[in-house]
């Protein structure tokens, strides 16, 4: 079983690294193509210039289209979205809502020591305590967990990371 959850993890790993090489990826695309449609822009303005000659009294006047700059799409964060691990500068803007408000709710406590319940949590979140919310409540924030955006104790309880509340708070 630990073989097989060291696997997933890998696999998880090497998903959100590829996702962040096609983003990438997808921003120089972009900014390519918009090299491109100018210089074919600039081949056809010379080719029309050459055309008219120098005997053209009043050349034409056209109407130069300036190609809108790419358009840059943040990656708005969709429930059910994978969690994203938590890196140096990373705000809980890149969480989905779902798990945004569990860090922000964990952040906002004071500092007893103890943590959380997954049961604390869901109350102060507003649901339901019937087991399958506490047990939804619980697996997000083992995930965040995961993903270093929070710490669990041994009891099962919930806390903020260190390293993370000064970034997210940013």
């Amino acid at each position: 079983m630990g073989l097989l959850e060291e696997r997933e993890t890998a696999a998880r790993v090497a998903v959100e690294d590829l996702r962040a090489e096609a983003d990438r990826i997808l921003a120089e695309l972009g900014s390519a193509e918009a090299v491109l449609e100018r210089r074919v822009i600039a081949c056809a303005e010379l080719a029309e210039a050459l055309a008219a000659g120098d005997g053209a009294a009043d050349p034409p006047r056209l109407e130069v289209r300036v190609p809108a700059p790419p358009a840059h799409v943040d990656k708005v964060p969709v429930t059910g979205a994978t969690v994203v691990r938590c890196r140096e500068g990373m705000t809980v803007e890149a969480l989905a809502q779902e798990y945004r408000r569990i860090v922000e709710l964990l952040q906002g406590e004071p500092g007893d020591g103890e943590g959380v319940s997954a049961k604390e949590l869901a109350a102060r979140l507003g649901l339901e305590l019937v087991p399958a919310k506490i047990e939804g409540v619980r697996s997000r924030a083992k995930r965040l967990v995961e993903r270093e955006w929070l710490m669990a104790s041994p009891s099962g309880r919930f806390m903020p990371r260190a390293s993370a509340a000064p970034a997210a708070e940013s």
